[in-house]
C-alpha cells in the first residue's frame, strides 16, 4: 500500500468534486494524489473547463479529462503532487486495484434527488463492497461547503471550522478500524467526533461505549467526544447527523470469500444512499 489518496474519474459532476475532496484530503495527509479513469468507460457528460479550448474532432475525451483535471487541481491545491492516468480495463476491477494501493480511494455520488432520490450507482456499489481500504463517497454540492460550518461569518473556507465527524457504532461488534479512521479524520479537521450507538454490547464482552471508546480518545486526547445513545434504526439516525456533519464514517462486515459474498450491510446502504455529508466506508473482518 502507498501512502496516496486516490480517486476514480469518469467526467460527471459528482466525480469532479470527488477529485476536489480528495486533494484536500491528500492536503490534510500531506500525501500525493492519484486520479484514475478507467479506459473503456467514455468520460460521464464530460464538458472542459472555463478557459480551456474545445479538442479538435477525434480527440481522446479520457486524456483530455485527466489532463485538465491535474491542472485544475495542481492550481487550487499547490501543496499537493497530483498524478493522474488512464487505465485499461473495466471500472470495478481498476478501482479496486487502485483502493487497495491507497490510503483512501474517494469516488463521487450522486446522493438523493429531489423526488424518488436516485440509488447508488452499481460501478460505486460493487467497489464499496469489495475494497480493501476505505471509500468515500462525495456529492456533487460538498464542494461548495467543504464540510465546514457555514453559519460561522467573517473568515474565509480555509479559516472557517469543520462540522463534526459523526461515526456509527456497533456495540455488539465494534472494530478497532472504523473507530481509528473515525478518531483520525475528526483529529486532522481539528473537529469533534459524534458517536452514534444503538443496541445493547455483546454478552461476553460486557463492554459499553465509554470502555469501547476509553483508548482511543487516550490516544487522541484532543478530540472531543459526544455520545448519542439511539433507539430504532440506526442508518436513518446516522443520515439524519450527517446533516451536520463534515464526514459520516460506518463500517462494512464481510469480505468476498464469505458465504454471502461482496456486500454492503443495511445501516452502510441507508447511509450512503441518503446522507447528505460524505460517507467513508472502513472495511473490517
Amino acid at each position: 500500500m502507498s501512502r496516496i489518496v486516490a480517486v476514480g474519474l469518469d467526467g460527471s459532476n459528482e466525480s469532479l468534486a470527488a477529485a476536489e475532496w480528495g486533494a484536500r484530503e491528500a492536503a490534510m495527509y500531506g500525501i500525493p494524489l492519484r486520479v484514475v479513469h478507467a479506459g473503456e468507460q467514455p468520460p460521464h457528460d464530460y464538458v472542459p473547463f472555463a478557459g480551456h479550448p474545445v479538442p479538435p474532432p477525434g480527440a481522446d475525451p479520457s486524456a483530455r479529462l485527466l489532463t485538465e483535471t491535474k491542472a485544475r487541481l495542481t492550481h487550487r491545491h499547490s501543496g499537493v503532487r497530483v498524478s493522474a492516468e488512464q487505465i485499461a480495463g473495466r471500472a470495478v476491477p481498476v478501482l479496486v486495484a487502485v483502493a487497495r494501493e491507497a490510503e483512501l480511494l474517494v469516488l463521487g455520488s450522486r446522493g438523493l434527488g429531489i423526488v424518488a432520490g436516485v440509488l447508488l450507482g452499481s460501478v460505486a456499489s460493487a467497489v464499496v463492497a469489495r475494497a480493501e481500504r476505505p471509500v468515500v463517497l462525495v456529492r456533487d454540492d460538498e464542494e461548495r461547503g467543504q464540510g465546514r460550518r457555514t453559519e460561522v461569518f467573517g473568515g474565509s473556507a480555509d479559516t472557517t471550522p469543520y462540522r463534526d465527524v459523526v461515526v456509527g457504532l456497533d456495540l455488539r461488534a465494534p472494530d478497532d478500524r472504523v473507530l481509528e479512521f473515525a478518531f483520525d479524520a475528526a483529529s486532522r479537521r481539528a473537529t469533534g467526533l459524534r458517536v452514534v450507538h444503538g443496541g445493547e454490547p455483546a454478552a461476553d464482552t460486557r463492554q459499553g461505549p465509554a470502555d469501547v471508546l476509553r483508548p482511543w480518545r487516550d490516544k487522541y486526547p484532543g478530540v472531543e467526544v459526544t455520545e448519542e445513545a439511539v433507539v430504532g434504526d440506526a442508518g436513518a439516525h446516522l443520515v439524519d447527523a450527517s446533516r451536520d456533519a463534515s464526514l459520516v464514517v460506518v463500517g462494512r462486515r464481510g469480505r468476498e470469500g464469505s458465504i454471502i459474498g461482496p456486500h454492503i450491510g443495511p445501516v452502510a446502504r441507508t447511509v450512503l444512499r441518503h446522507a447528505v455529508a460524505p460517507v467513508a466506508v472502513v472495511p473490517h473482518d
